[in-house]
Protein backbone atom coordinates (compact mmCIF):
# COMPACT_ATOMS: atom_id res chain seq x y z
CA UNK A 1 0.00 0.00 0.00
CA UNK A 2 1.60 3.08 -1.14
CA UNK A 3 1.24 6.10 1.68
CA UNK A 4 -1.70 8.40 1.41
CA UNK A 5 0.66 11.66 1.82
CA UNK A 6 -0.73 15.47 2.29
CA UNK A 7 3.20 16.63 2.50
CA UNK A 8 6.35 15.15 2.69
CA UNK A 9 7.30 12.66 5.45
CA UNK A 10 10.74 12.01 6.36
CA UNK A 11 11.83 8.71 7.18
CA UNK A 12 14.49 8.08 10.06
CA UNK A 13 17.43 6.88 11.37
CA UNK A 14 20.78 7.48 13.30
CA UNK A 15 23.61 4.95 14.56
CA UNK A 16 25.13 6.97 17.91
CA UNK A 17 28.39 6.82 20.23
CA UNK A 18 25.44 5.52 22.61
CA UNK A 19 22.03 5.85 23.85
CA UNK A 20 22.13 8.68 26.31
CA UNK A 21 20.46 11.59 24.76
CA UNK A 22 21.95 14.53 26.55
CA UNK A 23 25.71 12.92 26.08
CA UNK A 24 26.16 10.97 23.19
CA UNK A 25 26.33 11.96 19.46
CA UNK A 26 25.52 10.91 15.78
CA UNK A 27 28.00 8.92 14.04
CA UNK A 28 25.33 8.45 10.92
CA UNK A 29 22.76 9.67 10.09
CA UNK A 30 20.00 8.64 7.28
CA UNK A 31 17.18 10.74 5.67
CA UNK A 32 14.95 9.43 3.24
CA UNK A 33 12.18 12.50 2.12
CA UNK A 34 9.19 10.36 0.81
CA UNK A 35 7.11 12.59 -1.29
CA UNK A 36 3.20 12.51 -2.59
CA UNK A 37 2.98 11.14 -5.37
CA UNK A 38 5.87 8.11 -4.46
CA UNK A 39 9.17 9.73 -5.24
CA UNK A 40 12.12 9.94 -2.81
CA UNK A 41 15.35 11.80 -1.69
CA UNK A 42 18.39 9.93 0.13
CA UNK A 43 20.31 12.16 2.32
CA UNK A 44 22.91 9.11 4.33
CA UNK A 45 26.25 10.98 5.77
CA UNK A 46 28.71 10.06 8.64
CA UNK A 47 29.56 12.42 11.43
CA UNK A 48 32.59 12.80 13.32
CA UNK A 49 30.53 12.60 16.68
CA UNK A 50 33.46 14.98 18.48
CA UNK A 51 34.25 12.22 21.10
CA UNK A 52 34.74 8.51 21.18
CA UNK A 53 32.56 6.01 20.23
CA UNK A 54 32.80 2.88 22.67
CA UNK A 55 33.27 -0.35 21.57
CA UNK A 56 30.29 -2.02 22.52
CA UNK A 57 28.40 0.99 19.87
CA UNK A 58 30.99 -0.01 16.98
CA UNK A 59 30.33 -3.64 17.70
CA UNK A 60 26.30 -2.64 16.99
CA UNK A 61 27.29 -1.01 14.01
CA UNK A 62 30.37 -1.52 12.72
CA UNK A 63 31.57 2.05 13.01
CA UNK A 64 34.93 3.51 14.56
CA UNK A 65 36.78 6.67 15.21
CA UNK A 66 39.19 6.04 12.46
CA UNK A 67 35.76 5.49 10.58
CA UNK A 68 34.80 9.28 10.73
CA UNK A 69 37.72 10.90 11.96
CA UNK A 70 37.80 12.94 8.68
CA UNK A 71 33.96 13.39 8.49
CA UNK A 72 32.20 16.59 9.18
CA UNK A 73 30.57 17.74 12.44
CA UNK A 74 27.09 17.86 13.08
CA UNK A 75 27.38 21.28 13.39
CA UNK A 76 28.50 21.78 9.87
CA UNK A 77 26.07 20.15 8.71
CA UNK A 78 23.31 21.02 10.53
CA UNK A 79 21.69 23.74 8.06
CA UNK A 80 22.04 21.06 5.21
CA UNK A 81 19.88 18.47 7.69
CA UNK A 82 17.65 21.00 8.46
CA UNK A 83 17.04 22.09 5.07
CA UNK A 84 16.32 18.77 3.35
CA UNK A 85 14.15 17.90 6.05
CA UNK A 86 12.18 20.87 5.69
CA UNK A 87 8.23 20.95 7.08
CA UNK A 88 7.84 17.40 6.43
CA UNK A 89 6.62 14.58 8.82
CA UNK A 90 9.11 12.27 10.38
CA UNK A 91 8.87 8.75 10.63
CA UNK A 92 11.44 6.04 12.00
CA UNK A 93 11.45 2.95 14.03
CA UNK A 94 11.94 4.07 17.76
CA UNK A 95 12.05 7.47 16.94
CA UNK A 96 9.88 9.68 19.70
CA UNK A 97 11.87 7.84 22.47
CA UNK A 98 15.23 8.12 21.17
CA UNK A 99 16.11 9.22 17.46
CA UNK A 100 14.19 12.54 17.23
CA UNK A 101 14.87 13.62 20.98
CA UNK A 102 18.93 12.99 19.98
CA UNK A 103 18.67 14.89 16.38
CA UNK A 104 16.86 18.13 18.18
CA UNK A 105 20.17 18.41 21.17
CA UNK A 106 22.41 17.49 18.22
CA UNK A 107 20.38 20.93 16.23
CA UNK A 108 20.15 22.67 19.72
CA UNK A 109 23.88 22.37 20.40
CA UNK A 110 24.57 23.68 16.73
CA UNK A 111 22.18 26.54 17.13
CA UNK A 112 19.81 25.37 15.27
CA UNK A 113 16.30 25.69 16.94
CA UNK A 114 14.84 23.00 14.84
CA UNK A 115 10.91 22.69 15.27
CA UNK A 116 8.99 19.83 15.98
CA UNK A 117 5.57 21.80 16.48
CA UNK A 118 2.69 20.77 13.25
CA UNK A 119 4.88 17.97 12.49
CA UNK A 120 3.50 14.67 12.52
CA UNK A 121 5.73 12.02 13.99
CA UNK A 122 4.56 8.23 12.79
CA UNK A 123 6.85 5.56 15.02
CA UNK A 124 6.79 2.55 13.09
CA UNK A 125 8.59 0.62 16.35
CA UNK A 126 5.69 1.86 18.22
CA UNK A 127 2.43 0.38 16.28
CA UNK A 128 4.73 -2.75 15.46
CA UNK A 129 5.04 -3.14 19.31
CA UNK A 130 1.24 -2.77 20.03
CA UNK A 131 0.47 -5.08 17.25
CA UNK A 132 3.38 -7.23 16.95
CA UNK A 133 5.50 -6.59 19.76
CA UNK A 134 9.60 -7.75 18.35
CA UNK A 135 12.55 -6.26 16.60
CA UNK A 136 13.18 -4.44 13.40
CA UNK A 137 14.57 -7.67 11.42
CA UNK A 138 12.03 -9.52 12.71
CA UNK A 139 9.46 -7.01 11.78
CA UNK A 140 10.57 -6.37 8.27
CA UNK A 141 10.87 -11.15 8.06
CA UNK A 142 7.16 -10.75 9.47
CA UNK A 143 5.08 -7.82 7.11
CA UNK A 144 7.60 -8.16 4.27
CA UNK A 145 8.58 -11.88 4.15
CA UNK A 146 12.11 -10.62 3.49
CA UNK A 147 15.70 -11.12 5.57
CA UNK A 148 17.05 -7.34 6.81
CA UNK A 149 20.67 -7.08 5.37
CA UNK A 150 23.21 -4.76 6.85
CA UNK A 151 20.75 -4.54 9.87
CA UNK A 152 22.02 -1.70 12.16
CA UNK A 153 23.12 0.16 8.77
CA UNK A 154 21.90 3.15 8.80
CA UNK A 155 20.66 3.24 5.33
CA UNK A 156 19.45 -0.46 5.45
CA UNK A 157 17.41 0.02 8.75
CA UNK A 158 15.87 3.31 7.53
CA UNK A 159 14.93 1.34 3.86
CA UNK A 160 13.32 -1.21 5.81
CA UNK A 161 11.08 0.70 8.11
CA UNK A 162 9.51 2.75 5.22
CA UNK A 163 8.77 -1.03 3.62
CA UNK A 164 7.38 -2.40 6.82
CA UNK A 165 5.26 0.81 7.53
CA UNK A 166 3.60 -0.26 3.89
CA UNK A 167 3.15 -3.65 5.15
CA UNK A 168 1.80 -2.25 8.45
CA UNK A 169 -1.56 -0.20 6.63
CA UNK A 170 -1.85 -3.39 4.02
CA UNK A 171 -1.98 -5.66 7.24
CA UNK A 172 -4.34 -3.82 9.64
CA UNK A 173 -6.47 -1.44 7.54
CA UNK A 174 -9.33 -4.01 8.93
CA UNK A 175 -7.84 -4.85 12.43
CA UNK A 176 -9.70 -3.51 15.26
CA UNK A 177 -7.58 -2.59 18.97
CA UNK A 178 -8.38 -2.09 22.19
CA UNK A 179 -6.46 0.22 24.30
CA UNK A 180 -5.93 0.04 28.36
CA UNK A 181 -8.95 1.75 28.90
CA UNK A 182 -11.12 -1.15 26.49
CA UNK A 183 -11.75 1.39 23.69
CA UNK A 184 -12.13 -0.29 20.67
CA UNK A 185 -11.09 1.35 17.61
CA UNK A 186 -8.94 0.94 13.53
CA UNK A 187 -6.38 2.81 14.34
CA UNK A 188 -3.93 1.80 11.34
CA UNK A 189 -4.98 3.61 8.68
CA UNK A 190 -3.82 5.59 5.61
CA UNK A 191 -4.01 8.90 7.48
CA UNK A 192 -0.70 10.78 9.04
CA UNK A 193 -2.78 11.90 11.99
CA UNK A 194 -4.14 8.65 12.85
CA UNK A 195 -0.81 7.15 12.68
CA UNK A 196 1.34 9.93 14.75
CA UNK A 197 -1.67 9.73 17.67
CA UNK A 198 -1.38 6.00 17.39
CA UNK A 199 2.23 6.35 17.68
CA UNK A 200 2.78 8.12 21.18
CA UNK A 201 2.47 5.73 24.36
CA UNK A 202 2.08 8.47 26.39
CA UNK A 203 1.24 12.52 25.68
CA UNK A 204 4.98 13.72 26.03
CA UNK A 205 5.50 17.67 26.72
CA UNK A 206 9.12 17.13 26.01
CA UNK A 207 10.75 15.11 24.03
CA UNK A 208 12.30 12.09 25.70
CA UNK A 209 8.75 11.68 28.19
CA UNK A 210 10.61 12.97 31.39
CA UNK A 211 7.14 15.49 31.26
CA UNK A 212 4.43 14.58 30.01
CA UNK A 213 0.82 15.79 29.71
CA UNK A 214 -1.71 14.45 32.61
CA UNK A 215 -5.30 13.63 31.65
CA UNK A 216 -5.79 17.35 31.86
CA UNK A 217 -3.42 18.90 29.64
CA UNK A 218 -1.42 19.75 32.50
CA UNK A 219 2.67 19.40 32.59
CA UNK A 220 3.68 16.76 34.76
CA UNK A 221 7.25 14.84 35.72
CA UNK A 222 7.40 11.47 34.64
CA UNK A 223 10.00 10.41 36.82
CA UNK A 224 11.59 10.64 40.42
CA UNK A 225 10.16 11.61 43.60
CA UNK A 226 7.77 14.58 42.21
CA UNK A 227 6.49 11.76 39.62
CA UNK A 228 2.62 12.76 38.42
CA UNK A 229 3.02 15.97 40.07
CA UNK A 230 2.49 19.25 38.35
CA UNK A 231 5.62 21.10 37.15
CA UNK A 232 4.50 23.90 37.50
CA UNK A 233 2.99 23.61 40.93
CA UNK A 234 6.29 21.80 42.13
CA UNK A 235 8.34 24.59 40.99
CA UNK A 236 6.16 27.15 42.52
CA UNK A 237 6.72 25.62 45.70
CA UNK A 238 10.33 24.27 45.61
CA UNK A 239 12.20 26.44 42.82
CA UNK A 240 15.54 24.79 43.76
CA UNK A 241 14.03 21.50 41.86
CA UNK A 242 14.41 23.91 38.71
CA UNK A 243 17.67 24.99 39.43
CA UNK A 244 18.55 21.32 40.30
CA UNK A 245 17.04 19.84 36.56
CA UNK A 246 19.11 22.80 34.86
CA UNK A 247 22.64 22.07 36.20
CA UNK A 248 21.83 18.14 35.69
CA UNK A 249 22.46 16.12 32.71
CA UNK A 250 18.80 16.02 31.15
CA UNK A 251 18.60 16.71 27.25
CA UNK A 252 18.57 20.17 26.48
CA UNK A 253 15.31 20.01 24.98
CA UNK A 254 13.93 19.77 28.54
CA UNK A 255 15.50 22.01 29.75
CA UNK A 256 14.21 24.38 27.48
CA UNK A 257 10.77 23.20 28.31
CA UNK A 258 11.13 23.37 32.22
CA UNK A 259 12.34 27.27 31.60
CA UNK A 260 9.51 27.81 29.57
CA UNK A 261 7.00 26.40 32.41
CA UNK A 262 9.35 28.52 35.02
CA UNK A 263 8.81 31.24 33.09
CA UNK A 264 5.13 31.04 32.40
CA UNK A 265 4.58 30.67 36.51
CA UNK A 266 6.86 33.76 36.91
CA UNK A 267 5.01 36.07 34.65
CA UNK A 268 1.46 34.65 36.54
CA UNK A 269 2.95 35.74 39.40
CA UNK A 270 4.57 39.15 38.70
CA UNK A 271 0.45 39.70 36.98
CA UNK A 272 -0.75 38.78 40.01
CA UNK A 273 1.22 41.50 42.22
CA UNK A 274 0.73 44.13 39.91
Amino acid sequence: MELNLTRPIVFLDLETTGVNVALDRIVEICLIKYMPGGTSEVLTERINPTIPIPAQSTAIHGICDDDVKDKPTFAKQASIFSKFIGNADISGYNVIKFDIPLLVEEFLRANVDFELKGRRIVDVQNIFHKMEPRTLSAAYKFYCGKDLVDAHSAEADTIATLEVLKAQLDKYEKTSFQDKDGKVSYPVKNDMNALSEFSYQNKNADLVGHIIFDDHSEEVFNFGKYKGKSVAKTFGIEPQYYDWMMKSQFPLSTKKLITAIYLRGFNKASVSLK
